[in-house]
Order: C-alpha cells, then structure tokens, then sequence
C-alpha cells in the first residue's frame, strides 16, 4: 500500500524542505550539482522531496530511488534510518545511501553507482505494453 502523497504537502512540511534546499549542507550542494539537469546518466532528481511523513535528499520519480547522504549525525540515527529505509521500501521506493566521506574522497565513484543502481532498477521494471491501434 502506497502512501498518499497529498499528506506530503502540508504547509509544514513544505516549509521544511524548502528550508532544507536552502540550507544544505556542502555535501548535499556538491551532489546536487552533479545530480541536477539530468547529470546522473540522464536520470532526473529532485531534491529534497516529500515522501510520507519523510524528506528524501534525492529523489528518483522515474525509477524510485531515494538517494541520501549520511553525515556525522546518523551515527546515532541507526534504528530511525532503518525505520525509515523500511518504509520508503513499502512505498516501492529503494534506497541507497553513501556517507559524506565517500562523497569527498571519491565523488565519481559515487555518482557511477547511483547511475549503476538507477540503471539496474529500470532494467528490472516491466516495460509498459503499447496500446493495440
């Protein structure tokens, strides 16, 4: 069972991510400028995205991917992010995640495997039948 989308939008809600656009982190920005425009193998993203009671950092429509990077403060953030990871998959929604290290020390290296896991989620989905004429 999917969530509905429309208690994503709440006012409150909205003010939230738009204040996590506006505020993100260096990580964040730096992803965000090889994700956005189609950088990720022409895979669009948005950011910041309202799923459920959640705000995703990177957000796939096309093939339902969540990408989220994990800085110092989820160290302590294990039992919420697993909660979280398993409710974004209820929704169909697959999550992949990379700490800000990962990001600095090899910031190629995460981008090809977000094309990777984005290219291996479409080549598992069914392909919409044409309609007969």
């Amino acid at each position: 069972m999917h969530y509905n989308s429309a208690k994503a939008n709440t006012h409150e809600q909205t003010e939230k991510r738009r204040s996590l656009r506006s505020h993100a982190t260096p990580a964040e920005a730096l992803l965000w400028r090889m994700l956005k425009g189609r950088g990720a193998g022409g895979f669009k993203f948005r950011r910041q995205q309202g799923i459920g009671p959640y705000v995703l950092d990177f957000y796939c429509p096309e093939v339902r991917l969540c990408v989220e990077l994990d800085g110092s403060s989820h160290d302590y953030k294990q039992e919420y992010d697993g909660l979280r990871t398993e409710f974004l998959n209820a929704q169909g929604i697959e999550v992949v995640r990379f700490r800000n290290e990962q990001l600095w020390t090899n910031v190629e290296g995460v981008l090809k495997e977000i094309v990777r896991v984005a290219e291996e989620i479409k080549g598992r989905m069914a392909p919409h039948p044409c309609p007969s004429p």
